[in-house]
This record gives C-alpha cells, sequence and structure tokens, in this order.
C-alpha cells in the first residue's frame, strides 16, 4: 500500500486537541448493509450517465495510507492521523469527469454536502476513507465511507458519504451556504463568508 505524508502541523490561532472529539451534524446511521450500500457518481461525467460504485467495488481499486492532521473549524487540531482507503485521483480515472467539470460536491448521507475544487478533491492525500488507525471507520467516525482532504477546515470532508457530484459550475454547500468560507482553508485563517474575496464563492 502506497504511504502519503501530508501532515504540516498547527495552523496559526490553532490549539492541539488532547483527543479527538466526535463532531457532527445530524444524527449518526445505523450500521450498513454493505450489500444494500453503494457511492453514487453523478453529474457531468464524461459518459453522461451516473455511476453506483458498491463497497466491493470501491475497495478493489488502488488503496492508500495517508498520514496526516485534522482541522477543525473551532480552532482545534488532531495531530497524527493515519487514514486508509482510495485515493480520489482513482476515482477520476474509473469515472472520469467532463473537461469543463472544475467544482466537485461530496454528498453525505441525510443531505449534508461539501463543495470543493477540483484539484481540492483530487490533491495528494485526499481520499475516500474507510479505515483510521488501521482499523474500520466506526459509524460516529464516519464510516463506512467518509471523504478526507487534509488541507481543507474538515467540515470539507463530509462522514458517510453516499454521492460525488461532478460540477461545471461552483454551488456552495451545506455550512458555505451557513456562513462558512467558501474555500475552507485553514492555513489563511478565515473561516467565514465575509472574509472571501471577490470571486472567491458563488453568492450567498
Amino acid at each position: 500500500m502506497t504511504e502519503i505524508d501530508v501532515r504540516r502541523g498547527v495552523p496559526a490561532g490553532h490549539r492541539v486537541a488532547s483527543e479527538w472529539r466526535v463532531s457532527h451534524y445530524g444524527p449518526v446511521p445505523r450500521r450498513t448493509d454493505p450489500g444494500g450500500w453503494d457511492l453514487r457518481i453523478s453529474g457531468a461525467t464524461a459518459s453522461g450517465h451516473d455511476h453506483l460504485l458498491g463497497l466491493a467495488a470501491l475497495e478493489a481499486l488502488p488503496r492508500v495510507r495517508v498520514h496526516a492532521d485534522l482541522h477543525c473549524v473551532s480552532g482545534h487540531t488532531v495531530l497524527d492521523l493515519c487514514w486508509s482507503g482510495v485515493p480520489t485521483a482513482a476515482l477520476f480515472d474509473l469515472i472520469p469527469p467532463r473537461e469543463d467539470v472544475r467544482y466537485v460536491m461530496a454528498w453525505a448521507q441525510f443531505g449534508y454536502s461539501a463543495n470543493l475544487t477540483r484539484a481540492d478533491f483530487a490533491a495528494e492525500g485526499s481520499l475516500l476513507a474507510t479505515h483510521v488507525a488501521d482499523r474500520p471507520l466506526e459509524p460516529e467516525r464516519g464510516g463506512p465511507l467518509r471523504l478526507v482532504v487534509p488541507h481543507l477546515y474538515s467540515w470539507k470532508g463530509p462522514k458517510w458519504l453516499r454521492q460525488i457530484e461532478y460540477l461545471t459550475q461552483d454551488r456552495r454547500g451545506f455550512w458555505e451556504e451557513r456562513g462558512y468560507h467558501n474555500s475552507g482553508d485553514p492555513w489563511t485563517g478565515r473561516r467565514y463568508s465575509h472574509q472571501e474575496e471577490t470571486g472567491e464563492g458563488p453568492p450567498l
């Protein structure tokens, strides 16, 4: 398994968390029947069709282990997490987006969503995570599948991932519609939409 290390430490203004607290919006889904679970790839696919991947098909894709830190918008950072799963770039290889796709919307169970640029979604270290610390993700940690984008705030990596939508134009996700910064970059120190520069996000 390929090993990737994208740890960068603690952004300015953050503090190191003494523990990795469970944090999420809404209820925790019940444990998933692997046979009834799928990930939908939709939107502007190169084929023009939606695609469904079951857990078995997902687990057959190339896998990586990513050593990364996790940054919460509340201002704490969890250091040295070890995720494993499928690199997001491998999803693009398997189900290519159209050439004019510039954004991705990641949809979770219960309708939660997060928007990302195509580049952020496919960056080195970004992955569809099935394990942390070499153990399958528990439901409260986002299992069976969550998106992990280590260089952005953790809200950009939805738990209980169920759909990836390819977009030609940007749309705000759940928290972005409610006042969070469209980019979600912890290294800028900007958390909120009122701190956005012109062109950094679609109108609220």
